[in-house]
């Protein structure tokens, strides 16, 4: 099981690399973007490690290079960096958690294990989904509209893998965040409408026609339902 770590800080670098080891992991460690981008030149890591203030390119700029690449190892930000939007602008690059410094190691470790845990659940589902004008590629984490393609993180592949299943039928908050969120901490209820404001968000780069997949029921939750009318969400 390999981590790439890539952290320019030296302390920190060196108190991953032997946290990491000393829960039986393979470390790689590096110190810049580029670095990154060779290191898992045709390889899936565990899981990267990413930080997001690097010399050169940024965190976020290699995060996106690594999905463009076709990198489907999950992907976790370290930042001090707190406020919301740069959250959600580390979410939207391609990351699949965003840790704040300063942290635990322990908190980053099980984080790694949630994401490897997620990952070999998956190997049990089947490989792609077809609902209304989407596919969705569960393994590289790629929904597709006609043309257009669209990267997504393992958590926005989680949702809407279950709205897909459920074509036609209201998911209730509770129940999404059940069966999405439940039992892994820090998350609120909200996070159901955060993540569905994700995939809108995505999936109107893809449908030209302004198409409305995912649709509130009022006083239900939410619904898959292609066809439907554009409206504000």
């Amino acid at each position: 099981m390999t981590i790439l770590i890539v952290e320019d800080d030296a302390d920190i670098g060196s108190l991953l690399r032997r946290g990491f080891a000393s829960e039986g992991y393979h470390v790689e460690l590096v110190g810049d973007g580029d670095l990154a981008l060779k290191a898992v030149n045709g390889k899936v890591p565990e899981a990267i490690i990413l930080d997001v203030m690097l010399p050169g390119r940024s965190g976020i700029e290699v995060c996106k290079a690594l999905r463009a690449a076709g990198q489907t190892a999950p992907i976790i930000m370290l930042s001090a960096r707190s406020s919301v939007n740069e959250r959600t602008e580390g979410l939207l690059a391609g990351a699949d958690d965003y840790i704040i410094k300063p942290f635990a190691f322990e908190e980053l470790l099980a984080r790694v294990k949630v994401q490897a845990l997620r990952r070999s659940a998956g190997d049990e589902e089947p490989r792609v989904l077809t609902a209304g004008p989407l596919t969705l590629d569960l393994e590289v984490r790629q929904v597709q509209a006609g043309e257009a393609r669209v990267r997504l993180t393992e958590r926005e592949v989680e949702l809407l893998a279950l709205l897909m299943r459920h074509e036609g039928e209201p998911l209730a908050r509770a129940d999404i965040f059940a069966a999405l969120w439940a039992g892994h901490g820090g998350a609120s209820l909200n996070v159901v409408d955060v993540y569905v404001g994700y995939l809108r968000h995505k999936l109107g780069e893809a449908l030209a026609d302004g198409e409305q997949l995912i649709v509130t029921v009022r006083g239900r939750g939410f619904m898959f339902e292609p066809g439907a009318e554009p409206k504000a969400s």
